[in-house]
Protein backbone atom coordinates (compact mmCIF):
# COMPACT_ATOMS: atom_id res chain seq x y z
CA UNK A 1 0.00 0.00 0.00
CA UNK A 2 1.60 3.17 -0.92
CA UNK A 3 2.35 5.42 2.15
CA UNK A 4 0.71 9.23 2.59
CA UNK A 5 3.27 11.55 1.41
CA UNK A 6 3.68 15.43 0.97
CA UNK A 7 6.14 16.95 -1.71
CA UNK A 8 6.43 19.87 -2.61
CA UNK A 9 8.02 20.61 -6.29
CA UNK A 10 9.52 24.15 -7.39
CA UNK A 11 7.80 25.67 -10.15
CA UNK A 12 10.91 27.23 -11.78
CA UNK A 13 12.98 24.38 -12.27
CA UNK A 14 10.92 21.22 -11.08
CA UNK A 15 13.14 20.67 -7.67
CA UNK A 16 11.34 18.58 -5.30
CA UNK A 17 11.47 19.33 -1.22
CA UNK A 18 9.89 17.21 1.52
CA UNK A 19 8.67 20.63 3.35
CA UNK A 20 7.36 23.50 2.13
CA UNK A 21 10.50 26.52 2.62
CA UNK A 22 10.68 30.26 0.98
CA UNK A 23 13.44 29.65 -0.99
CA UNK A 24 14.23 27.03 -3.24
CA UNK A 25 17.31 25.13 -2.38
CA UNK A 26 17.79 24.20 -5.89
CA UNK A 27 17.43 27.33 -7.45
CA UNK A 28 17.36 29.65 -5.08
CA UNK A 29 14.16 31.26 -6.40
CA UNK A 30 11.54 32.86 -3.56
CA UNK A 31 8.42 31.74 -3.38
CA UNK A 32 8.07 28.95 -6.21
CA UNK A 33 8.03 25.83 -3.88
CA UNK A 34 4.04 24.44 -4.84
CA UNK A 35 2.00 21.13 -3.28
CA UNK A 36 2.25 18.31 -6.02
CA UNK A 37 0.47 15.46 -4.10
CA UNK A 38 -0.75 14.80 -0.56
CA UNK A 39 -0.84 10.98 -1.68
CA UNK A 40 2.05 9.23 -3.85
CA UNK A 41 3.50 6.48 -3.56
CA UNK A 42 7.19 6.79 -2.60
CA UNK A 43 9.79 5.95 -5.74
CA UNK A 44 11.16 2.68 -4.28
CA UNK A 45 7.62 1.36 -4.08
CA UNK A 46 6.92 2.24 -7.47
CA UNK A 47 10.05 0.88 -8.80
CA UNK A 48 9.35 -1.89 -7.09
CA UNK A 49 5.59 -2.54 -8.26
CA UNK A 50 6.72 -1.73 -11.62
CA UNK A 51 9.72 -4.51 -11.75
CA UNK A 52 7.09 -7.25 -10.16
CA UNK A 53 4.76 -6.10 -13.07
CA UNK A 54 7.18 -6.91 -16.19
CA UNK A 55 10.08 -8.81 -14.73
CA UNK A 56 13.37 -8.89 -16.42
CA UNK A 57 14.33 -10.81 -19.59
CA UNK A 58 18.12 -12.07 -20.97
CA UNK A 59 18.74 -9.50 -23.55
CA UNK A 60 19.29 -12.19 -25.67
CA UNK A 61 15.93 -13.98 -25.39
CA UNK A 62 14.15 -10.44 -26.38
CA UNK A 63 12.84 -10.45 -30.09
CA UNK A 64 14.54 -9.04 -32.74
CA UNK A 65 11.22 -7.28 -34.25
CA UNK A 66 11.53 -4.81 -36.87
CA UNK A 67 9.86 -1.52 -36.04
CA UNK A 68 6.38 -0.56 -37.29
CA UNK A 69 6.74 2.82 -39.50
CA UNK A 70 3.59 4.75 -40.77
CA UNK A 71 4.24 6.86 -43.41
CA UNK A 72 2.64 10.32 -43.08
CA UNK A 73 2.13 11.36 -46.31
CA UNK A 74 4.95 14.03 -46.22
CA UNK A 75 8.45 13.26 -47.75
CA UNK A 76 9.96 15.86 -45.96
CA UNK A 77 8.93 15.06 -42.42
CA UNK A 78 9.03 11.36 -43.08
CA UNK A 79 13.01 11.58 -44.21
CA UNK A 80 13.62 14.07 -40.69
CA UNK A 81 11.59 11.06 -39.19
CA UNK A 82 13.79 8.58 -40.64
CA UNK A 83 11.12 7.00 -42.54
CA UNK A 84 8.01 7.32 -40.99
CA UNK A 85 5.98 7.53 -37.82
CA UNK A 86 7.44 4.30 -35.31
CA UNK A 87 4.41 3.01 -33.34
CA UNK A 88 4.93 3.96 -29.53
CA UNK A 89 7.50 6.77 -30.34
CA UNK A 90 6.94 10.48 -28.74
CA UNK A 91 7.57 13.14 -31.21
CA UNK A 92 8.35 16.68 -30.33
CA UNK A 93 8.00 19.55 -32.35
CA UNK A 94 9.33 23.05 -31.30
CA UNK A 95 9.25 26.12 -33.12
CA UNK A 96 8.67 30.16 -32.84
CA UNK A 97 4.92 31.07 -32.59
CA UNK A 98 3.36 31.63 -36.18
CA UNK A 99 6.15 29.42 -37.90
CA UNK A 100 3.65 26.42 -38.87
CA UNK A 101 4.36 23.65 -36.12
CA UNK A 102 0.38 23.61 -35.86
CA UNK A 103 -0.17 24.31 -39.78
CA UNK A 104 2.59 20.84 -40.42
CA UNK A 105 1.12 18.75 -37.60
CA UNK A 106 -2.76 19.27 -39.06
CA UNK A 107 -1.44 18.45 -42.77
CA UNK A 108 0.41 15.16 -41.54
CA UNK A 109 -2.72 14.32 -39.16
CA UNK A 110 -5.23 15.02 -42.12
CA UNK A 111 -2.78 12.70 -44.55
CA UNK A 112 -2.38 9.91 -41.71
CA UNK A 113 -6.29 10.09 -40.82
CA UNK A 114 -7.07 8.01 -44.64
CA UNK A 115 -5.28 4.94 -42.98
CA UNK A 116 -6.13 4.97 -39.66
CA UNK A 117 -7.43 7.11 -36.95
CA UNK A 118 -6.12 9.99 -35.37
CA UNK A 119 -7.02 12.21 -32.71
CA UNK A 120 -6.34 16.17 -32.86
CA UNK A 121 -6.42 17.55 -29.24
CA UNK A 122 -6.10 21.44 -28.95
CA UNK A 123 -5.34 23.09 -25.96
CA UNK A 124 -4.99 26.46 -27.70
CA UNK A 125 -7.83 26.62 -30.44
CA UNK A 126 -11.49 24.79 -29.90
CA UNK A 127 -12.36 22.60 -32.75
CA UNK A 128 -14.39 25.34 -34.57
CA UNK A 129 -11.20 27.20 -34.68
CA UNK A 130 -9.03 24.16 -35.84
CA UNK A 131 -12.25 22.33 -38.55
CA UNK A 132 -12.31 26.26 -40.20
CA UNK A 133 -8.00 25.85 -40.88
CA UNK A 134 -8.16 22.97 -41.84
CA UNK A 135 -10.46 24.37 -44.79
CA UNK A 136 -8.56 27.18 -45.26
CA UNK A 137 -6.14 24.98 -46.07
CA UNK A 138 -7.60 22.60 -48.32
CA UNK A 139 -7.91 19.96 -46.12
CA UNK A 140 -11.26 17.30 -46.81
CA UNK A 141 -10.62 14.83 -44.49
CA UNK A 142 -13.92 12.93 -42.79
CA UNK A 143 -12.02 10.71 -40.04
CA UNK A 144 -9.92 13.01 -38.42
CA UNK A 145 -11.05 13.80 -34.86
CA UNK A 146 -10.89 16.57 -32.39
CA UNK A 147 -11.13 17.88 -28.61
CA UNK A 148 -10.79 20.96 -27.27
CA UNK A 149 -9.50 19.78 -23.84
CA UNK A 150 -6.27 20.84 -21.68
CA UNK A 151 -6.79 18.12 -19.02
CA UNK A 152 -4.12 15.25 -20.22
CA UNK A 153 -5.65 12.35 -18.74
CA UNK A 154 -9.43 13.42 -20.27
CA UNK A 155 -7.41 13.44 -23.49
CA UNK A 156 -6.23 9.61 -22.97
CA UNK A 157 -9.41 8.65 -22.17
CA UNK A 158 -10.47 10.13 -25.63
CA UNK A 159 -7.41 8.56 -27.37
CA UNK A 160 -8.38 5.08 -25.41
CA UNK A 161 -12.16 5.48 -26.51
CA UNK A 162 -11.84 6.14 -29.79
CA UNK A 163 -8.87 3.67 -30.30
CA UNK A 164 -6.43 6.28 -31.84
CA UNK A 165 -3.17 5.47 -33.29
CA UNK A 166 -1.76 8.46 -33.77
CA UNK A 167 -2.23 11.48 -30.88
CA UNK A 168 -1.49 14.81 -31.69
CA UNK A 169 -1.50 17.45 -28.69
CA UNK A 170 -1.20 21.31 -29.16
CA UNK A 171 0.56 22.15 -27.14
CA UNK A 172 2.41 20.65 -23.69
CA UNK A 173 2.38 24.19 -22.47
CA UNK A 174 -1.73 24.16 -22.23
CA UNK A 175 -1.68 20.96 -20.78
CA UNK A 176 -2.54 20.27 -16.77
CA UNK A 177 -2.57 16.77 -14.77
CA UNK A 178 -4.49 15.84 -12.16
CA UNK A 179 -0.87 14.47 -10.47
CA UNK A 180 0.01 18.18 -9.89
CA UNK A 181 -1.91 21.45 -8.22
CA UNK A 182 0.87 23.59 -9.90
CA UNK A 183 -1.09 26.11 -12.96
CA UNK A 184 -0.58 24.81 -17.01
CA UNK A 185 2.37 26.20 -18.36
CA UNK A 186 4.91 25.91 -15.16
CA UNK A 187 7.78 23.49 -15.01
CA UNK A 188 5.70 20.69 -13.32
CA UNK A 189 2.93 20.65 -15.09
CA UNK A 190 4.76 20.42 -18.36
CA UNK A 191 6.75 17.60 -17.11
CA UNK A 192 3.83 15.83 -15.35
CA UNK A 193 1.95 16.01 -18.67
CA UNK A 194 4.53 14.98 -20.92
CA UNK A 195 5.31 11.85 -18.36
CA UNK A 196 1.81 10.93 -19.02
CA UNK A 197 1.40 11.02 -22.22
CA UNK A 198 5.08 8.69 -23.14
CA UNK A 199 3.43 6.51 -20.78
CA UNK A 200 0.48 6.15 -22.39
CA UNK A 201 2.47 5.96 -26.06
CA UNK A 202 4.57 2.75 -24.60
CA UNK A 203 2.00 1.04 -22.96
CA UNK A 204 -0.62 1.19 -26.21
CA UNK A 205 1.77 1.54 -29.11
CA UNK A 206 0.03 4.56 -29.89
CA UNK A 207 2.54 7.49 -31.92
CA UNK A 208 2.33 10.75 -29.81
CA UNK A 209 3.03 14.10 -31.59
CA UNK A 210 3.48 17.20 -28.85
CA UNK A 211 3.32 20.38 -29.89
CA UNK A 212 6.28 22.86 -27.95
CA UNK A 213 6.72 26.40 -27.35
CA UNK A 214 9.69 28.35 -27.40
CA UNK A 215 11.56 30.86 -25.30
CA UNK A 216 12.78 33.55 -26.13
CA UNK A 217 16.40 31.73 -26.63
CA UNK A 218 14.75 29.30 -28.89
CA UNK A 219 14.94 26.45 -26.43
CA UNK A 220 11.59 24.34 -25.76
CA UNK A 221 9.62 25.97 -22.49
CA UNK A 222 9.60 23.93 -19.76
CA UNK A 223 12.47 21.82 -18.00
CA UNK A 224 14.75 20.58 -20.16
CA UNK A 225 14.20 16.89 -18.72
CA UNK A 226 11.00 16.79 -21.34
CA UNK A 227 13.49 16.59 -24.22
CA UNK A 228 15.05 14.01 -22.40
CA UNK A 229 11.46 11.93 -22.31
CA UNK A 230 10.86 11.90 -25.87
CA UNK A 231 12.02 9.88 -28.71
CA UNK A 232 12.62 12.35 -31.13
CA UNK A 233 12.92 16.24 -30.81
CA UNK A 234 12.32 18.13 -33.82
CA UNK A 235 12.86 22.52 -34.56
CA UNK A 236 11.41 24.66 -36.87
CA UNK A 237 13.70 27.14 -38.33
CA UNK A 238 13.19 30.15 -40.22
CA UNK A 239 14.65 33.76 -40.98
CA UNK A 240 12.09 36.30 -40.26
CA UNK A 241 10.22 37.22 -43.68
CA UNK A 242 11.54 34.39 -45.75
CA UNK A 243 9.18 31.94 -46.75
CA UNK A 244 10.88 28.92 -46.16
CA UNK A 245 11.17 26.44 -43.38
CA UNK A 246 13.72 24.16 -42.26
CA UNK A 247 12.52 21.42 -40.05
CA UNK A 248 15.71 19.57 -38.17
CA UNK A 249 15.85 16.58 -35.94
CA UNK A 250 18.48 17.14 -32.76
CA UNK A 251 17.61 14.28 -31.29
CA UNK A 252 15.90 11.26 -32.63
CA UNK A 253 16.47 7.54 -31.62
CA UNK A 254 14.64 5.88 -34.27
CA UNK A 255 16.97 7.80 -37.26
CA UNK A 256 19.52 10.01 -37.70
CA UNK A 257 19.70 13.39 -35.89
CA UNK A 258 20.49 16.60 -37.53
CA UNK A 259 18.68 15.54 -40.47
CA UNK A 260 16.53 18.39 -42.47
CA UNK A 261 13.34 18.88 -44.34
CA UNK A 262 12.75 21.59 -46.19
CA UNK A 263 9.28 23.31 -46.94
CA UNK A 264 7.80 26.51 -48.35
CA UNK A 265 4.89 28.25 -46.56
CA UNK A 266 1.93 28.50 -49.15
CA UNK A 267 -1.95 29.97 -49.08
CA UNK A 268 -2.10 26.33 -48.61
CA UNK A 269 0.27 25.40 -45.95
CA UNK A 270 3.31 24.14 -46.13
CA UNK A 271 4.83 22.80 -49.19
CA UNK A 272 7.91 19.92 -49.44
CA UNK A 273 11.02 21.85 -51.12
CA UNK A 274 12.56 18.28 -52.88
CA UNK A 275 15.44 19.91 -54.22
CA UNK A 276 16.75 22.48 -51.69
CA UNK A 277 20.01 23.23 -53.50
CA UNK A 278 17.98 25.18 -56.29
CA UNK A 279 16.64 27.70 -53.80
CA UNK A 280 20.00 28.63 -51.62
CA UNK A 281 21.79 28.97 -55.53
CA UNK A 282 19.43 31.93 -56.49
CA UNK A 283 22.37 33.59 -58.07
CA UNK A 284 23.30 36.68 -59.91
CA UNK A 285 23.32 35.74 -63.74
CA UNK A 286 27.08 37.16 -63.90
CA UNK A 287 29.97 36.75 -61.67
CA UNK A 288 30.34 39.06 -58.42
CA UNK A 289 33.05 39.67 -55.90
CA UNK A 290 32.48 37.79 -52.43
CA UNK A 291 30.36 34.83 -53.64
CA UNK A 292 31.85 31.32 -52.96
CA UNK A 293 29.28 28.53 -53.78
CA UNK A 294 29.86 24.98 -51.02
CA UNK A 295 28.49 21.72 -50.76
CA UNK A 296 27.42 21.44 -47.07
CA UNK A 297 25.84 17.99 -45.18
CA UNK A 298 23.01 18.11 -43.80
CA UNK A 299 22.51 15.36 -42.07
CA UNK A 300 22.09 12.18 -44.87
CA UNK A 301 22.18 15.12 -47.61
CA UNK A 302 23.98 16.95 -49.20
CA UNK A 303 23.17 20.99 -50.15
CA UNK A 304 24.42 23.46 -52.24
CA UNK A 305 24.60 26.85 -50.80
CA UNK A 306 25.87 30.06 -51.30
CA UNK A 307 28.87 32.03 -48.71
CA UNK A 308 28.96 35.72 -49.43
CA UNK A 309 31.61 38.29 -48.31
CA UNK A 310 31.95 41.82 -48.15
CA UNK A 311 35.00 43.25 -46.96
CA UNK A 312 35.44 47.01 -46.22
CA UNK A 313 37.26 49.77 -44.72
CA UNK A 314 36.83 49.96 -40.64
CA UNK A 315 34.30 52.56 -39.66
CA UNK A 316 35.35 52.54 -36.40
CA UNK A 317 38.69 52.00 -34.02
CA UNK A 318 37.80 48.27 -34.25
CA UNK A 319 37.60 46.32 -36.88
CA UNK A 320 33.76 44.20 -37.10
CA UNK A 321 33.61 40.55 -37.59
CA UNK A 322 30.00 39.45 -38.40
CA UNK A 323 28.96 36.11 -39.46
CA UNK A 324 24.99 35.10 -40.28
CA UNK A 325 24.35 31.57 -40.83
CA UNK A 326 28.20 30.78 -39.78
CA UNK A 327 29.83 30.96 -36.43
CA UNK A 328 31.98 34.46 -35.49
CA UNK A 329 34.53 32.69 -33.78
CA UNK A 330 35.34 30.35 -36.24
CA UNK A 331 35.66 33.42 -38.78
CA UNK A 332 38.28 35.08 -36.57
CA UNK A 333 39.88 31.83 -36.59
CA UNK A 334 40.23 31.91 -40.33
CA UNK A 335 41.22 35.30 -40.72
CA UNK A 336 44.37 34.37 -38.55
CA UNK A 337 44.92 31.34 -41.04
CA UNK A 338 44.96 33.87 -43.68
CA UNK A 339 46.68 36.20 -42.65
CA UNK A 340 49.32 34.02 -41.48
CA UNK A 341 49.43 31.74 -44.04
CA UNK A 342 48.25 33.07 -47.18
CA UNK A 343 49.58 36.29 -46.70
CA UNK A 344 46.32 38.38 -46.92
CA UNK A 345 46.14 40.88 -43.92
CA UNK A 346 42.39 42.18 -42.92
CA UNK A 347 43.32 44.35 -40.12
CA UNK A 348 41.68 47.75 -40.39
CA UNK A 349 38.22 45.83 -42.73
CA UNK A 350 35.06 45.00 -41.56
CA UNK A 351 34.20 41.57 -42.37
CA UNK A 352 30.91 40.33 -43.39
CA UNK A 353 29.73 36.79 -43.72
CA UNK A 354 26.34 35.68 -45.01
CA UNK A 355 25.21 31.87 -45.32
CA UNK A 356 22.32 32.89 -48.07
CA UNK A 357 19.17 31.67 -47.49
CA UNK A 358 18.69 30.97 -43.94
CA UNK A 359 20.80 28.22 -43.90
CA UNK A 360 22.93 27.81 -40.58
CA UNK A 361 26.41 26.07 -41.25
CA UNK A 362 28.08 24.07 -38.39
CA UNK A 363 30.76 22.25 -39.89
CA UNK A 364 33.78 22.51 -40.94
CA UNK A 365 33.74 22.02 -44.87
CA UNK A 366 32.77 25.73 -44.78
CA UNK A 367 36.46 27.32 -43.82
CA UNK A 368 37.75 27.01 -47.66
CA UNK A 369 34.84 28.56 -49.52
CA UNK A 370 34.26 31.24 -46.42
CA UNK A 371 38.30 32.65 -47.12
CA UNK A 372 38.17 32.36 -50.60
CA UNK A 373 34.77 34.51 -50.46
CA UNK A 374 37.09 36.96 -48.27
CA UNK A 375 39.83 37.60 -50.54
CA UNK A 376 37.48 37.54 -53.60
CA UNK A 377 35.68 40.76 -51.80
CA UNK A 378 38.74 42.13 -50.76
CA UNK A 379 40.74 41.84 -53.92
CA UNK A 380 37.42 42.28 -56.35
CA UNK A 381 38.31 39.35 -58.12
CA UNK A 382 35.52 37.09 -58.84
CA UNK A 383 35.21 33.12 -58.71
CA UNK A 384 33.69 32.23 -61.92
CA UNK A 385 30.18 30.75 -61.21
CA UNK A 386 31.04 26.84 -61.92
CA UNK A 387 33.39 26.78 -59.26
CA UNK A 388 32.42 25.11 -56.18
CA UNK A 389 34.69 24.28 -53.56
CA UNK A 390 34.42 22.42 -49.85
CA UNK A 391 37.61 21.94 -47.07
CA UNK A 392 39.00 22.49 -43.64
CA UNK A 393 41.58 24.70 -43.12
CA UNK A 394 43.88 23.58 -40.19
CA UNK A 395 45.65 26.38 -38.13
CA UNK A 396 49.30 25.45 -39.75
CA UNK A 397 47.60 26.22 -43.42
CA UNK A 398 46.77 22.91 -44.49
CA UNK A 399 43.64 22.07 -45.98
CA UNK A 400 42.01 18.73 -44.59
CA UNK A 401 39.51 16.35 -46.17
CA UNK A 402 35.99 16.27 -44.87
CA UNK A 403 33.66 13.51 -44.60
CA UNK A 404 31.77 12.53 -47.85
CA UNK A 405 33.70 13.81 -50.20
CA UNK A 406 32.47 11.84 -53.25
CA UNK A 407 28.44 12.17 -52.20
CA UNK A 408 29.33 16.06 -51.96
CA UNK A 409 30.88 16.05 -55.86
CA UNK A 410 28.15 14.02 -57.12
CA UNK A 411 25.71 16.53 -56.00
CA UNK A 412 27.79 19.56 -57.61
CA UNK A 413 28.11 18.21 -60.58
CA UNK A 414 24.22 17.15 -60.96
CA UNK A 415 23.40 20.70 -60.34
CA UNK A 416 25.45 22.59 -63.06
CA UNK A 417 28.74 22.62 -62.04
CA UNK A 418 31.45 22.41 -63.51
CA UNK A 419 34.70 22.32 -61.74
CA UNK A 420 35.40 21.88 -58.35
CA UNK A 421 38.49 22.57 -55.30
CA UNK A 422 38.59 20.20 -52.66
CA UNK A 423 41.53 18.83 -50.45
CA UNK A 424 43.47 16.48 -51.70
CA UNK A 425 42.64 13.54 -50.07
CA UNK A 426 39.00 14.02 -51.16
CA UNK A 427 39.62 13.50 -54.86
CA UNK A 428 37.65 10.69 -55.87
CA UNK A 429 39.60 7.42 -57.43
CA UNK A 430 37.51 7.62 -60.36
CA UNK A 431 36.27 10.69 -62.40
CA UNK A 432 32.81 12.21 -61.35
CA UNK A 433 31.45 12.53 -65.02
CA UNK A 434 31.61 16.17 -65.96
CA UNK A 435 33.45 18.14 -63.30
CA UNK A 436 36.68 18.79 -63.51
CA UNK A 437 38.53 18.00 -59.55
CA UNK A 438 41.36 20.19 -58.20
CA UNK A 439 43.44 18.61 -55.04
CA UNK A 440 44.72 20.86 -52.93
CA UNK A 441 46.98 20.75 -49.72
CA UNK A 442 47.53 24.00 -48.77
CA UNK A 443 46.05 27.12 -48.32
CA UNK A 444 48.86 28.88 -50.56
CA UNK A 445 47.89 26.33 -53.12
CA UNK A 446 44.19 27.05 -53.13
CA UNK A 447 44.21 30.80 -53.24
CA UNK A 448 46.17 30.53 -56.37
CA UNK A 449 44.03 27.47 -57.98
CA UNK A 450 40.86 29.67 -57.17
CA UNK A 451 42.38 32.74 -58.87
Amino acid sequence: MARTKTIYVCGSCGARAPQWQGQCPACQAWNTLELASSSLATTAQRKVAGAGRAGSRPIMEVGQETERRAVSGIGELDRVLGGGLVAGSVILLGGDPGIGKSTLLLQAADALSRHQTVLYASGEESVQQVALRARRLGLDSTTLRLVAETRAEAILEEALAAKASVLVVDSIQTMHSELSESSPGSPVQVRESAARLVRYAKDTSTTVLIIGHVTKEGLIAGPRILEHMVDTVLYFESDPGSRFRVVRAVKNRFGAANEIGVFAMAEQGLREVRNPSAIFLSRQEVPVPGSVVTVAREGSRPLLVELQALVDEAQGMSPRRVAVGFESSRLALLLAVLHRHGGVATAGQDVFVNVVGGVRIGETAADLPAVLAVLSSLRNRPVTRDTVCFGELGLTGEVRPVPFGEERLREAAKQGFARALVPMANVPRRPVEGLEVSGVSRLDEALGAAF
